[in-house]
């Protein structure tokens, strides 16, 4: 019988493997494979990954990139060091599409003020100078939450796009707002540049928790990892997805030992 695992992989920001660790268990219990493994890297995801991708041996890795969207390392370095792997992998997905994340941002800025007409929810990107993925994701939430939620408003922002966090407090026209970071774990992006950006300090904006453990986020990554399942089983359609492709076209060069070329 051919043994599977859940891989889930984050950069190792401050709190990133106890929020990792905490959906790993989740899935442990509630999805009937054999492992689910955590891996992190601080800044060179192929030199910091493949010795822990070495030491797997499941014959099927299910990879899920623990971030809101693709970036630079989801779609250079993650997939290259994939290739460490012994057995056959799925590269899944980013969260950040899927209808559960919505329901989490929600809940971040329902905890702090109720949904409202006097009340703008700002959603707080990560964003690319050149990749559209972090807008096409939180213009994705923000469209739903327009349509679902009671918020006055709903506006985006970015830390390297525009629109830029600083002009959210000129953006709004509401009386209360609260900011809703859409990355996963605590950053420094999330602990001290946003929160200076938005001047918290001088009122009128709450600012939320960052994803995290929310346990609507082990479902997330539950549904990707059965959705690339029933894929695997049956659709050839798997091998042609975005990320199937990255895994084909991203490979480690011939190397030294710690991902550099001879």
């Amino acid at each position: 019988m051919t043994t599977e695992s859940i891989l889930l992989i984050s950069r190792a920001t401050r709190n990133a493997h106890e929020v990792l660790e905490t959906h790993a268990d989740r899935l442990a219990r509630r999805t009937g494979v054999d492992d689910v493994d955590v891996a992190t890297y601080d800044s060179e995801p192929i030199r910091e990954l493949t010795p822990q991708f070495e030491r797997l041996t499941a014959e099927t890795v299910y990879a899920v990139p623990m971030c809101a969207a693709h970036g630079h390392d989801t779609t250079t370095g993650i997939p290259a060091a994939l290739s460490a792997l012994p057995g056959e992998v799925h590269y899944c997905e980013p969260l950040g599409r899927s209808p559960a994340v919505t329901e989490v941002i929600e809940d971040r800025g329902t905890q702090l003020v109720p949904a409202a007409d006097d009340v703008s929810l700002v959603l707080v990107g990560f964003g690319s100078s050149s990749k559209p993925y972090h807008r096409q994701t939180t213009d994705y939430h923000a469209t739903r939450l327009r349509e679902h939620s009671g918020y006055g408003e709903v506006l985006t922002c970015y830390l390297l796009q525009n629109p830029t966090v600083e002009c959210v407090r000129y953006n709004t026209t509401t009386d209360r707002a609260i900011a809703v970071p859409l990355f996963l774990t605590r950053t420094e992006a999330t602990e001290q540049e946003i929160p200076a950006k938005l001047e918290l300090d001088r009122g009128g904006i709450e600012y939320a928790d960052p994803l995290g453990a929310h346990p609507r986020i082990t479902d997330a990554v539950h549904a990707e990892v059965e959705k690339q399942r029933a894929l695997a089983d049956g659709d050839r359609s798997a091998e042609r997805s975005f990320e199937a492709q990255l895994t084909r076209t991203q490979r480690r060069v011939a190397t030294d030992g710690d991902g550099g070329e001879r």
